[in-house]
């Protein structure tokens, strides 16, 4: 079986204003539930990217494959979030 990992967002890009007050520096971690405070609209879009990285997937286009960035759907107050991969706590 693979192993199971933690996933660690943040907020890396802010323009605009957030509806969800979101801002740079937020974090949250993913564990085996959707993080409390953060935008679900913006988790759904993130959602993809999560599960490759929980699962032991790599995204090998990127320059390190267990970290992706992610765009919420707002593109006129968009927010930039950041996925890694972290061990289990």
């Amino acid at each position: 079986m693979a192993d199971i990992y933690d996933v660690e967002i943040s907020v890396v890009s802010q323009k605009g204003t957030c509806d969800a007050c979101h801002k740079v520096g937020d974090k949250w971690i993913v564990k085996d539930t959707t993080p409390g405070g953060i935008c679900i609209a913006a988790y759904y879009a993130m959602y993809p990217g999560i599960c490759v990285l929980k699962y032991g997937g790599g995204l090998p286009w990127n320059q390190n494959p267990y970290v992706d960035l992610t765009t919420c759907p707002d593109t006129a107050n968009p927010v930039v979030f950041e996925l890694k991969r972290v061990k289990k706590e």
